[in-house]
């Protein structure tokens, strides 16, 4: 899955995004509402996970405003504001589940896994090639209609947008990016960093296919 989560807590917000990460999944921060719909706005996202009481425009009004765009990514609402009128006002806004804080991140993983499936039953998530096929949410892939295989951890890792969206090209400017930001990698060796990093799991995942269905497309991944 791939994650916007908007939330001004500095501290909370990277405790997600890291315990996201190690389950397999991407994670965009925004530290405020304005900053959050922007993202929102521009990005392909699976989830949104929104702060209720946001700086500059709280959380309800980004999950409005979005919805009145036409935009109907699933947007799980964490607040302390717990009681039964904030849900449900929470709900009426446009807000797919609402959990009060605090929770528990295994529940919050659920949940959240629960709103990807749901919008995957309308969305394409599994993508094929020849014979082979990748679940984008259940990070396996088979060939031939064979065993499944889940890449091991590092190589979800390594790669780290593996499982983005399929219109969304992974280009090397992108990935060189991430890379640095994950990893502080120094600019100079950024360029060969995401060629070998994204180099590792595809072979781990498509060492047995014809070269002819291997292709590396300049610039693009």
């Amino acid at each position: 899955m791939r994650l916007l989560i908007i939330e001004d807590d500095r501290d909370a917000a990277d405790y997600l995004a890291k315990a996201f990460r190690e389950v397999g999944h991407v994670a965009d921060l925004a530290a405020d509402g304005e900053e959050g719909l922007a993202h929102a706005l521009d990005g392909q996202y699976d989830v949104l996970i929104v702060d209720r009481m946001l700086p500059k425009l709280d959380g309800l009004a980004v999950i409005g405003t979005l919805r009145s765009k036409g935009i109907e990514t699933p947007a799980l609402i964490l607040s302390a504001l717990g009681q039964v009128d904030d849900r449900v006002k929470g709900l009426r806004a446009g807000g797919d589940d609402y959990l009060p804080k605090p929770y528990s991140f295994s529940e919050l993983l659920a949940r959240t896994e629960a709103l990807a499936r749901r919008r995957g039953s309308r969305e394409e998530t599994v993508y094929r090639v020849g014979d082979l096929e990748l679940d984008r949410l259940s990070h396996q892939v088979t060939r031939a209609g064979g065993s499944s295989r889940d890449p091991d951890h590092a190589a979800r890792e390594r790669v780290g947008l593996s499982f983005r969206p399929a219109n969304q090209r992974h280009r090397r400017a992108h990935l060189a990016a991430a890379l640095e930001d994950r990893q502080g990698f120094h600019p100079g060796f950024a360029a060969y960093g995401s060629r070998r990093r994204v180099y590792d799991p595809r072979q781990q995942m498509t060492s047995s296919l014809p070269a002819a269905r291997r292709a590396t497309c300049g610039g693009e991944g």
